[in-house]
């Protein structure tokens, strides 16, 4: 099913198309192209996931590291999202980090 996603600009209300504003920049859905922005996107996504929950739990990356034994400069590339951390080492980081993670289907 594909949808059309309208947005508003301004206080005249000037619409525009997002869907399309998308599929120019990064491709159409089902393209390569923009499977690896959308990974690109979820990677930075997550990486501000981990470091919103890092800042509000007022710890440091290198604390963050030496507590799953990782060190400063990874939690960085993660934070960064220039690198996304496996499954298993996304609970670790939430787990020290004192954060709970649930699941819920979308309806």
């Amino acid at each position: 099913m594909e949808r059309e996603i309208i947005a508003s600009k301004g206080y005249f209300k000037e619409f525009f198309n997002v869907s399309a504003l998308i599929d120019e920049r990064f491709g159409k859905e089902g393209t390569a192209s923009r499977a690896e922005a959308e990974e690109k996107a979820y990677a930075f996504y997550t990486g501000q996931i981990i470091g919103d929950a890092r800042k509000k739990a007022k710890i440091t990356q290198a604390e963050l590291a030496r507590r799953i034994g990782s060190d400063r400069s990874y939690i960085s590339r993660v934070e960064s999202g220039q690198t996304e951390p496996k499954v298993s080492t996304f609970y670790r980081i939430m787990n020290a980090l004192g954060c709970k993670i649930e699941f819920s289907k979308i309806l």
